[in-house]
This record gives C-alpha cells, sequence and structure tokens, in this order.
C-alpha cells in the first residue's frame, strides 16, 4: 500500500479563530485529508511566547480544538493533538536550538516585526520560535507544510537547520517542502484592509471571528473600509473592495469575475448585504457543530489524547534516531 505524503500544520490557541484563519488555513486542511496522511496540531507552546492568561489559554486550547472538528477536520482521517501534550516537541527544539545560529534566528522577519524596539524586553522564547515550529516539523517526517507567504521563511529556516544536523550527524531528518496555501489565504482586515485580518487585532471590527453571531457579522461587513467610488469590480488600488469579494469568492466557490458579473452596477451597500448573508449562512453550520462538541469534553478529550499518541509513534522514533546521532543518552 502506497503511503500518503504526510502534512504537518498548526494554529495558536490564543486570540479568536477568525474567518482569516479558516479560509487561509483550515478550509483548505479539509480538502488535503483524503489526500494526505495529516497531522494537525494546537500549538499551545508557541502562544506562550507572548503573556497569556493562564485560564484563558486553557479554554482557548479546547475550544481551537472543538473549533478545527467543527470546521471539518475528522478525527477519522486526521490525527488533532495538543502540542504540549508530547513531549518530544521540547526536547528537539534544544537540540535544534543547539544546531541554529543567533544571526539565523535574528533575521526572521515575524520576530523583528514582533518585538519592534523593545529587543532587550522580548522573552528568549519568542527569539527561539522558530526552532520550536522546525521541531514540530521535523519530529513528524512531514513531507509537506501549508504555508501562507508570512510562514514561508520559517519553514525555509526548518529545510535549512535539517540539512545542517543531516551534515553534521548523517541523514537522520526528512527535509519538508513547503506547500504554498493557494489564492485567498490573506484575508485582510474590514477596518484596514492592508493588513492582514489578525486575532490581535485591537479593533475587533476588523475582524470576524467564527463564532461571531449573526447581528454582529452583518454588522461588521456593514461598517468594513471600502473604497472611493462604488463600483463592485476587483481593481489595483481597491484593497477594501477587493478583500470583500476574495471572502465572498472564498466562501461562495463564485468566481470573482462571476461576481463583479453579478453585482454590476448595484453598489457597495446592496454587496455588502448580501456578502452578509453568505457569511452568516456558511458559518451558522459550523456554530452549530461546535456547540455540540463542546458539550461532551469527554469526547474531545478522547480525540485529543488519540490524536497524541498516534502522532507520539513516530516522534518517539525521530528523537531516538536524534538522540543516537548526537551520542545523547545512556
Amino acid at each position: 500500500m502506497e503511503l500518503k505524503p504526510r502534512v504537518f500544520s498548526g494554529i495558536q490557541p490564543s486570540g479568536n479563530l477568525h474567518l482569516g484563519n479558516y479560509i487561509g488555513a483550515i478550509k483548505q486542511w479539509v480538502e488535503m485529508q483524503d489526500e494526505y496522511d495529516c497531522i494537525f496540531c494546537i500549538v499551545d507552546l508557541h502562544a506562550i511566547t507572548m503573556p497569556q492568561d493562564p485560564k484563558i489559554l486553557h479554554q482557548k486550547i479546547r475550544e481551537l480544538a472543538a473549533l478545527y472538528l467543527a470546521c471539518g477536520i475528522d478525527p477519522k482521517k486526521s490525527n488533532i493533538f495538543v502540542q504540549s501534550s508530547n513531549y518530544d516537541h521540547t526536547t528537539l527544539a534544544w537540540i535544534l536550538d543547539c544546531v541554529a545560529s543567533m544571526g539565523q534566528l535574528e533575521r526572521m522577519t515575524q520576530y523583528k516585526a514582533k518585538i519592534g524596539k523593545s529587543r532587550g524586553a522580548s522573552s528568549v522564547g519568542l527569539f527561539n520560535y522558530p526552532a520550536l515550529m522546525a521541531a514540530d516539523i521535523l519530529l513528524y517526517e512531514t513531507d509537506l507544510v501549508p504555508v501562507g507567504e508570512d510562514q514561508k521563511q520559517h519553514v525555509e529556516l526548518t529545510r535549512d537547520l535539517a540539512g545542517r544536523f543531516n551534515s553534521r550527524f548523517g541523514e537522520v531528518f526528512k527535509i519538508p517542502d513547503v506547500k504554498m496555501i493557494r489564492g485567498g489565504a490573506r484575508i485582510m482586515s474590514l477596518k484596514d484592509p492592508t493588513q492582514k485580518m489578525s486575532k490581535s487585532e485591537k479593533d475587533r471590527d476588523g475582524v470576524i471571528d467564527i463564532l461571531d453571531s449573526p447581528e454582529e457579522i452583518g454588522r461588521k461587513i456593514t461598517s468594513a473600509v471600502t473604497d472611493s467610488g462604488n463600483e463592485v469590480a476587483y481593481q489595483e488600488n481597491k484593497p477594501g473592495i477587493n478583500n470583500l469579494l476574495t471572502i465572498y469568492s472564498s466562501l461562495s466557490n463564485n468566481e470573482i469575475r462571476d461576481l463583479e458579473e453579478q453585482f454590476r452596477g448595484k453598489g457597495y451597500g446592496e454587496f455588502k448585504k448580501e456578502l452578509s448573508k453568505v457569511v452568516i449562512e456558511f458559518l451558522k453550520p459550523i456554530r452549530d457543530k461546535y456547540d455540540r462538541i463542546v458539550k461532551n469534553q469527554k469526547e474531545l478529550e478522547d480525540i485529543l489524547t488519540s490524536g497524541r499518541d498516534n502522532v507520539s509513534q513516530i516522534s518517539t522514533k525521530t528523537i531516538r534516531k536524534v538522540f543516537t546521532a548526537v551520542g545523547l543518552g545512556l
């Protein structure tokens, strides 16, 4: 029996899962499940590189797990687990820290963007974030890592660290490839369409959370920033309407050119009204399924435990090979 290529990816349980996360990642994860051997992680260790309220973080881990399932990740097809429940992640991250150079990690653009001018006050964990991400990927003999453009540099670092380790200690790691997420990966803020929709966005009216009520969704879309003019058309220098068209197209499976024709001469107001209906109707079954899942915490825990046990069989073998290659242990 031919083995399917293995895919690994994950989302942090900080903040609320939003429409950008769904369109940019989870929607495409769901589509991968029949073609690939999928491992989808809740990367809670990455979340604590920034300050978190422990009680809220614990709650958000379970919430995100339930949302994975509600959005269509099938535990019969994919393994879902919580990163911190498998200690192999931190073990390998330390070893990769001893392989990576300071210069490599300092060049990571997301690190530089997050620390701004407060380099001395940022945590060592934030600096080492890419090494932990590399460990996440390399533990499972991953073939492909689905990412958007903003995460591509981290996967390139993973490839470099794996190659450096193999050159020094022998062929231990499989070198993963980047699987670029196709169009629609970058859903932008409704309030500032030049910036990516983000969990950390201060103006929450710029973000459609998966668990938003229909009333909240309608209000946010109605007040979304558009552009000068009133033509519903995807054009250069029209980031507001372009973003709304991308959302509409991604959720309705209609081509943008068909939407342009559909709304020709109708203006932004009518377009937003119809977009609100599309988003509300699309998210309703996800919210309904989420509500059913969270009522059965035992079943949710069993799924996460089973996922951890399955992937641990892979990661344990990797750690043994790494220890032997480096000369660690008895």
